[in-house]
């Protein structure tokens, strides 16, 4: 049996703990492997962001033509490579998931690889299931950084047909003439922009009355009835049943109008993720849970075992790689100052949707306002009430914000339409460092025309006291 200075589980944010600082400490990399290449280092560069947002880039230009002719440019789609597409965003991605690994197995002397899925077998201590057979390790400080995986519902059938997570569809050989997607959270509402920008014909399964419920309700309900123009939205449906149909899968619902079913080459399962807490045994390894099965954490990211630290899906309530790679660096820092630890800061943690329109988010929604009994004015600015949002001809884009009456602070905004993210950032650091309404709106020039005046018009609107 090994003993370590630190085990590390898992090697997305959890790899880049590892820097020159610690060239005299003996560690352990534990990587169980994500999607079906078991490729090294995490979701986000693997399954996640950073592939995801490859394919939405490739579809924001494939439905560009699409909104030429409001402008009175005449563009045609020709067609589409899919396999080109494919193969050009795996080419990069796979080629850096293997070269972390090659850095860490090979070049890294005073790190240890081990590949394989590990299972606490007491405290701070792991069995990990390697090629070569089970070993056993352990060390004096461990950091579980284990994420999470594609939850895969309990639809009758369904273990009997093929099907897709956002582990696996992103390497379909062919694109299928129609999808199914079950979920309308942001996995499902950012490939329902892919595929169908790419030509696939999808048909959108949700079991309330809304795409994006997360969402402030302006927000949502907008998505919503853009969603429903494009695709075939089902909403308010519960999955009955799931067959193979020939070539086709066919899912069988329960709506407002009865039994119905629909019919496709794909199916997509997107209804959110579940952490990997139950692979790794968590119970065994001492760690106090929470009801959603994660582990808990205090604000140094200390868990119910000490010596061990977590981060990233498997603890965090944020499943967001921003927020992993901030509890990362918290980590790291009281791995080596146990004597002056730091907390995560997670008061304004921001989320974006890469879909069309795109969709950035950061604070409180006005139903979470009115929930907690929050005092809070709002003020709303259309993309079609700047010059900027005249030369795109946006008829549908806002920015919405919620400020404290008295003091004009912050918080919450809400963007959906073109660059939502990038126009969302500096409200996030208005949030952060306690920039007040007032003060962001006239204490700055803003350039005409530019889309970022939808910020400072949604400033100005406030009906601060």
């Amino acid at each position: 049996m090994r003993h370590f200075d630190l085990i590390i589980i898992g090697t997305g944010s959890g790899n880049s703990i590892v820097d020159e600082r610690f060239a005299d400490w003996d560690v352990a990399l534990v990587e169980k492997g994500i999607g079906p290449n078991g490729a090294y280092g995490g979701t986000c560069l693997n399954v996640g962001c950073i592939p995801t947002k490859m394919f939405v880039h490739t579809a924001d230009v494939a439905g560009s033509p699409a909104s030429g002719a409001k402008l009175g440019v005449d563009l045609e789609l020709r067609d589409v490579h899919w396999r080109e597409i494919r193969d050009r965003i795996f080419g990069r991605i796979d080629a850096i998931s293997a070269g972390g690994r090659r850095y860490r197995a090979e070049d890294n002397q005073n790190v240890t690889l081990y590949e394989g899925v590990a299972r606490f077998t007491g405290i701070k201590q792991l069995t990990v299931d390697t090629a070569a057979g089970p070993e056993t390790i352990t060390a004096d400080r461990v950091v579980v950084a284990a994420g999470s995986r594609p939850t895969v519902p309990e639809i009758p059938g369904l273990d009997q047909v093929d099907y897709y997570t956002s582990d696996t569809v992103m390497r379909l050989d062919e694109l299928p003439r129609r999808m199914i997607i079950i979920g309308t959270g942001f996995v499902g509402a950012e490939f329902a922009h892919v595929f169908s920008s790419l030509g696939v014909e999808v048909t959108m399964i949700a079991r309330s009355g809304r795409v994006l419920r997360g969402e402030d309700v302006d927000v949502s309900t907008r998505f919503t009835e853009l969603a429903a123009d494009r695709w075939d939205l089902r909403l308010n449906r519960k999955e009955i049943a799931v067959e193979r149909d020939g070539e086709l899968v066919r899912l069988h619902l329960e709506g407002p109008d009865g039994a119905e079913a629909v019919s496709a080459e794909a199916l997509l399962i997107a209804v959110g993720r579940v952490p990997n807490t139950d692979l790794l045994d968590a119970a065994a390894g001492g760690f106090e849970l929470t009801a959603e099965g994660k582990i808990k954490a205090d604000a140094t990211q200390l868990t119910s075992v000490d010596g061990v630290w977590a981060l990233g899906d498997i603890s965090s309530d944020y499943e967001l790689k921003h927020v992993a790679n901030h509890e990362m660096r918290v980590v790291q820092h009281n791995l080596l100052h146990p004597e002056e630890p730091i907390e995560s800061d997670h008061r304004f943690v921001p989320h974006a949707v890469f879909s069309a329109p795109q969709i950035a988010s950061v604070g409180l929604t006005e139903q979470e306002a009115v929930q907690r009994g929050v005092n809070y004015v709002t003020s709303t600015q259309d993309y079609a009430g700047i010059a900027y949002g005249w030369a795109m001809e946006d008829t549908t884009g806002f920015a919405k914000l919620l400020a404290d009456p008295e003091t004009g602070q912050l918080l919450g905004a809400h963007i959906i339409g073109p660059q939502a993210p990038t126009l969302l950032q500096p409200l996030i650091q208005a949030m952060h460092f306690g920039l007040d309404a007032r003060t962001m709106a006239r204490g700055q020039y803003w350039i005409h025309p530019g889309m970022p005046e939808l910020i400072e018009n949604a400033l100005l609107n406030l009906p601060l006291k």
